[in-house]
């Protein structure tokens, strides 16, 4: 499948005369969207290939991850497990709107306290999981393995060759690991970080060797998944004026950065920006159920 590119126009671009291109990633298909589905193909090629039945997988109660590793185990004939961070949720996934479609599509669940989650890379934990749920193919979470870093290699094509710039969320950072590898070499590689932090700095090296990225730590809006009135506002007019949804954790961030950077001179003039929408969109039900609570604005579907 293909992404097209479709150029923005808003007055700050104008002004500071560079363009911006949004690639249409969430487009790929219409429920493994955007990197989860670039990160899934290698791995279920894989799985199949060894013949095993079983995907598990590891995420949060708003996991795009978990939302696109349920379809996709569907739609291969592939059982699935979601080990799912906080043990409160156990009571009360029901009224979650992630976790509820991840079971429509036939996930399984296992509730562990945050403690236990941060265990999720040691053997022994592993083994504990093989026990109780038989042999499967372990997806870790957000689905960042070299398989994952290859199908987000992809993302980057021949027809992107003319920008100078592009610009991606990070999450566990193997979406801009990929795009890094395959990133021409006259490109940067901007990556707007959705949590709190520089550990993943350390994390990204490990896959994407070359210098041609960095890190633009100042829009995640006090960590992952945290959002304010300010982009709320920004993400539904930026769908009024450009008819583009914007999902709140990852693109509305770097969207909102990207043109804050653009407003205080960061891209020379005639510069050529390529941002990439990462998909996400399953995500807004939930936090506009998070943003009621708060009596903060909702966000347009």
């Amino acid at each position: 499948m293909k992404a097209e590119n479709q150029e923005i126009h808003l007055p700050p671009l104008k002004k500071a005369k560079v363009s911006l291109w949004i690639k249409r990633e969430d487009l790929l298909h219409p429920q493994i969207s955007g990197n989860k589905y670039r990160k899934l193909k290698y791995n279920i090629l894989e799985a199949q290939k060894k013949r095993v039945k079983r995907l598990l997988t590891f995420g949060g109660a708003f996991s795009n991850h978990i939302a696109a590793t349920a379809y996709a185990g569907k739609l291969y004939g592939l059982s699935t497990v979601g080990v799912i961070r906080g043990e409160e949720l156990a009571s009360s996934w029901r009224e979650n709107p992630t976790l509820m479609q991840a079971y429509e599509n036939g996930m399984e669940f296992k509730f562990v306290s945050r403690q236990q989650f941060r265990l999720k890379n040691e053997p022994e934990f592993i083994e504990k999981l093989k026990s109780e749920f038989g042999a499967f193919y372990l997806l870790p979470e957000g689905g960042t393995n070299p398989l994952a870093i290859k199908g987000c290699e992809e993302i980057i094509s021949d027809a992107d060759r003319d920008y100078d710039y592009i610009c991606v969320a990070v999450g566990t950072g193997g979406t801009i690991s990929g795009m890094s590898n395959a990133a021409f070499s006259h490109q940067k590689v901007l990556g707007f970080p959705a949590l709190k932090g520089n550990f993943l700095q350390e994390d990204i090296c490990k896959f994407a060797p070359r210098e041609n990225w960095k890190l633009i730590e100042n829009y995640h809006f006090g960590g992952y998944a945290k959002v304010d009135e300010n982009l709320v506002n920004f993400i539904n007019d930026f769908k009024k004026e450009t008819e583009i949804p914007l999902d709140p954790i990852y693109t509305g961030k770097m969207m909102y950065g990207i043109l804050d950077m653009v407003n205080k001179g960061f891209f020379r003039e005639n510069s050529r920006i390529l941002a990439v929408h990462t998909g996400g969109l399953q995500g807004i039900k939930g936090m506009n159920e998070n943003l009621k609570k708060k009596n903060l604005p909702l966000l347009c579907v």
